[in-house]
């Protein structure tokens, strides 16, 4: 590969006029030479130099590493043969760390077989001692075009993926439909987001997808239930502790707002957290710090908040058991998701999704649903939304024993079907006071006095409905 003519002298002596064209960014790119022989290390650095590159350099493979894990390195020029960690090794080292880093081997005249093996294990081409300028710069040229052309193309599949970021939320009706302009739309910024809405509607899926579409989707996304933990765990796992704190408080611990720095960071059930612990999540969100339980010390966060609750905050807050000024804070954007019974034919096509789902955990061929099937599945009021339609299908395709499902292999309560609320009669004059305890009861019927379902399906707290029947 190497002109024999040229030697040694000739690299170190190359004038400072390009003798290959840059690519788009390779004015800009960074290579890294490693070369255990400090000479021929420094006469190929100065030649990469004066040729409008980045150079950094490394005497062994061990500290070339080091160095790949500590900078960003477009191209590698790493001698084959060096003590300890040689070219090859440092190869798979660098394809683990730095995979859209491209490798050229150096190597001598009876090492040729060797470093053939080693662009069969992933190395773009390999240039001989004595160098050739030419031949080296234009290895160097290509090598770095094929580094531009794979970190294009992985940014192009990383936008692709952001576009196609909601396609896992299925929904033509509607009211869906504007939920998920909105969500693609909010998505980008760094606003705090509300999700409200019914349990079962995809607060969490809406969630994790504002969070892949979004700037920060390379860093992590915490989730936390706010209904699940009491208030003192809750507060220890939001800010985190340190030893001592409290009882059992054994060692330090990072809360999730530091785990999540960078990210985003999921509330669910906001609306069931203490007054106490709102005001100390109003703080993180006014100044961008918390502090860990047991110390005064305040640390800085950069965290997207997305809260959720199926509760009224607005209600809570009237009531006083949530705060105003939190409630301004985190409904920056409120994005409403439609419970099911409001999205028409999206029941069938949901229920299509999991069909399919279940056929394939289950390892079954069911083909779809029977005649009788879908009319119930379509005039049932889902209370429990898409969470109950999923558990639905999974229990039909595990009872079907032919190729369509039939209602018989549906739940019970859902062919026994709780009709849609569609509607609501009351005649002309009655107060609003008698208005609202109608469609408390209607909504209590469909539930079979589940006073829970039933405040969900309101937009309500389950507090609101008891207080209203006492």
């Amino acid at each position: 590969m190497a002109d024999p003519t040229e030697g040694r002298s000739n690299l170190e002596n190359t004038g400072s006029k390009r003798s290959v064209p840059p690519g788009p960014d390779e004015a800009k790119a960074t290579i890294l030479v490693v070369d255990d022989e400090i000479e021929l290390g420094r006469a190929l650095s100065k030649l990469l130099g004066r040729n409008g590159y980045h150079v950094l350099t490394a005497s062994n493979g061990e500290e070339g590493l080091a160095t790949l894990r500590q900078n960003e390195v477009h191209l590698v020029l790493s001698d084959l043969q060096m003590p300890k960690m040689g070219g090859l090794d440092l190869l798979k080292a660098a394809q683990v760390i730095s995979p859209f880093t491209e490798f050229v081997i150096i190597t001598g005249h009876g090492t040729i077989e060797a470093a053939v093996g080693a662009i069969k294990n992933g190395a773009y081409d390999f240039i001989e001692k004595p160098f050739s300028t030419t031949t080296t710069l234009n290895v160097v040229g290509k090598a770095l075009e094929k580094q531009q052309l794979k970190a294009e193309n992985q940014k192009l599949r990383q936008q692709l993926e952001k576009i196609q970021g909601m396609n896992d939320i299925i929904g033509n009706s509607r009211p869906m439909q504007i939920a998920l302009d909105t969500a693609s739309q909010v998505a980008p910024s760094t606003a705090t987001v509300l999700l409200t809405g019914e349990s079962g509607t995809g607060k969490e899926v809406f969630a994790s997808a504002l969070h892949r579409l979004s700037d920060r989707s390379t860093k992590a996304m915490v989730r936390v239930s706010c209904a699940a933990l009491p208030d003192n765990l809750l507060e220890a796992e939001l800010f985190g502790y340190e030893p001592g704190a409290f009882t059992g408080a054994v060692g330090q611990r990072k809360g999730r707002f530091e785990v999540a720095d960078g990210g985003t960071l999921f509330l669910d059930e906001v609306g069931e957290m203490s007054m106490t612990t709102q005001v100390k999540l109003l703080r993180v969100l006014q100044e961008g710090v918390v502090e860990r339980l047991g110390s005064s010390v305040p640390l800085n966060v950069d965290v997207r908040i997305i809260a959720a609750t199926n509760a009224d905050l607005e209600h809570l807050v009237e009531l006083g058991s949530f705060r105003e000024d939190l409630f301004y804070r985190l409904n920056v954007i409120n994005l409403e998701l439609p419970p099911l019974r409001a999205r028409g034919g999206d029941v069938i096509l949901l229920a299509n999704f999991f069909l399919q789902k279940y056929n394939e955990r289950n390892k079954k061929n069911i083909s779809g649903f029977t005649k009788a099937a879908t009319d119930v599945l379509g005039r049932y009021s889902w209370p429990g939304n898409v969470r109950e339609l999923e558990n639905a299908m999974e229990r039909a395709v595990v009872m079907c024993r032919g190729d369509f499902v039939d209602e018989q292999n549906l739940p019970k309560n859902v062919v026994e079907g709780r009709q849609r609320l569609d509607a609501l009669s009351l005649p002309v004059g009655t107060t609003l006071k008698d208005a609202e305890m109608a469609l408390i009861e209607a909504t209590l019927e469909s539930t079979q006095g589940d006073k829970e379902t039933a405040a969900r399906i309101l937009g309500i707290a389950s507090r609101t409905i008891y207080r209203k029947i006492q």
